[in-house]
């Protein structure tokens, strides 16, 4: 079983579930490590998860959430339950405006996901990852899409970051 780590504060600080978009540029980090950095497999680009705090936000690194949901089971859930898919998901509370380039380069990522695997859920149904999966699903007429479900909050990597002072 992976080791979930649980707090006293989950991070949480909103119910819109709009968050959870990935950043992709380059930049120092200035913001407060919240647990120790292990050793990860690269496997596709860098990604956080993005949960509001109280400054900026305490993204969670995607890497060490595939790891630990390696061992929990894995479960169909109905597209139509995933409240996120009718969000701005992707450029809510970022800098980043949601041009046609950017939008292509979404439509891009979404062409090139491999959907044999699951998203990862948090402890309130919330997507952690695989929003380009859901929107494959979406695209391919699927109702479904195979998932995994963090039974916990977890402990976020960094605590009150704007996605540009992270390491990418």
């Amino acid at each position: 079983m992976p080791d979930f780590r649980q707090d006293g504060d989950d991070g949480i600080r909103d119910d819109r579930g709009k968050l959870g978009h990935a950043q992709h540029r380059r930049q120092r980090s200035s913001c407060s490590v919240a647990r120790g950095a292990d050793a990860r497999l690269v496997r596709v680009r860098k990604q956080y998860h993005f949960w509001p705090a109280e400054r900026g936000f305490d993204p969670s690194d995607v890497d060490r959430l595939v790891e630990l949901t390696r061992d929990l089971p894995v479960e169909q859930v109905p597209l139509d339950s995933i409240s996120e898919i009718d969000t701005e998901y992707w450029f809510d509370g970022s800098a980043e405006i949601p041009t046609v380039r950017k939008l292509v380069e979404h439509v891009r990522l979404i062409n090139e996901v491999d959907p044999s695997y699951p998203i990862i859920l948090g402890h309130d149904g919330r997507v952690m990852d695989g929003m380009h999966r859901i929107a494959r699903a979406l695209l391919d007429g699927r109702t479904e899409i195979d998932a995994v479900r963090f039974p916990v909050p977890l402990e976020p990597d960094y605590r009150s970051c704007l996605p540009d002072e992270l390491p990418y």
